[in-house]
């Protein structure tokens, strides 16, 4: 069908007295389409019939008012926390090639019903050539332990190109929780990037004496040493150049969120308990990346002859309360009775 513009154009030199056939050869249309809109006197969007009708069966008919229920139970609920739990109970009736369709369905009702949806740009990276991180407060997921609350955070590391990621629980922004979780995730994906991005170290040394933070800054150097990384960061105060880490943040949140919330609870029986959920959550979610890192596996620099383990010794008082102070947060010191 041809636009507006175009009819335009052969209206306009028919009313300078060309022929049609003339009038048509200067809008690119044929002379038949070029008399068809002449004879209407309208534009092709003046002709456009509304499209109102289904043109397929919809696949999700039946299950519709279940998915619109969960919906409006928990509207944080997500198109593909959804689109599993139904293949869980239909798994004869859906593809995962359906998953796209019950999106649109969910995004249309949700423009009804819902808040606007986020727009996101996509991001073009080099495999093998850069892995970020950076530490998450996790409090606002309200875990608890054996029914107490459990205040903690995460390190979080992603490879910029696959979104491969690892995540280690800890209490603080230190050197050594930046360490041992960067070394467990690069001996877990089996290779070394090129670069390290951070978000110029700020969040874990905002607080030290000069003296301290060049110690931390000549410990990071050689972690990275060690690994033959080059340590990048971004500019102070621009936390969106280390963007794609930021966004893994919030997406992996919003990922523990979803598989809370299908759990049931948010209350586990163990630390470890938590920790294999959290470890089972990302095994699934990398599995879904498997096609970007067989390539950028390959891309990656092989790793040295054995693991740093960095440590900082330090020497501890004990306070009259039975509490310890390491690094700025406080631990208890249970007396463990063997009567």
């Amino acid at each position: 069908m041809k636009n507006d513009s175009e009819v335009k154009l052969s209206m306009s030199e028919r009313s300078k007295g060309k022929s049609q056939q003339l009038a048509a050869a200067r809008a690119g249309m044929s002379e038949r389409t070029a008399r068809k809109y002449e004879r209407a006197g309208k534009l092709p969007s003046e002709l456009k019939r509304p499209h109102d009708w289904k043109t397929r069966t919809d696949p999700f008919e039946e299950d519709w008012p279940w998915v619109v229920e969960q919906l409006k139970r928990d509207p944080a609920l997500q198109a593909s926390t959804l689109f599993a739990l139904l293949c869980e109970k239909h798994p004869e009736r859906y593809r995962p090639t359906q998953d796209r369709t019950l999106r649109r369905h969910i995004a249309r009702w949700r423009a009804l019903y819902g808040p606007d949806q986020e727009v996101m740009f996509e991001q073009h990276h080099t495999p093998g050539e850069r892995a970020q991180s950076d530490f998450t407060h996790m409090e606002d997921l309200r875990v608890t332990i054996a029914g107490e609350p459990f205040p903690h955070m995460m390190y979080h590391f992603v490879l910029t190109y696959s979104n491969i990621e690892a995540a280690s629980l800890c209490f603080s922004e230190t050197f050594e929780a930046l360490a041992e979780g960067m070394e467990k995730a690069l001996w877990q994906i089996g290779g070394v990037p090129l670069q390290h991005r951070t978000d110029h170290l700020s969040a874990a040394v905002r607080h030290l004496r000069k003296e301290e933070q060049e110690d931390w800054t000549l410990r990071y150097q050689g972690l990275m040493a060690h690994y033959g990384m080059q340590p990048t960061w971004n500019n102070v105060g621009v936390a969106h150049e280390n963007g794609d880490v930021e966004q893994s943040h919030r997406r992996f949140k919003e990922a523990v969120d979803q598989a809370l919330r299908v759990r049931g609870s948010r209350d586990f029986a163990t630390r470890a308990a938590y920790e294999r959920f959290l470890h089972d959550l990302i095994h699934k979610r990398n599995q879904t990346r498997t096609p970007r890192f067989t390539a950028e596996k390959a891309a990656l620099r092989p790793l040295p002859i054995t693991p740093l383990s960095p440590c900082k010794e330090l020497r501890i008082t004990v306070s009259r309360f039975s509490t310890i102070s390491v690094c700025k947060s406080l631990f208890s010191m249970r007396q463990k009775s063997y009567n």
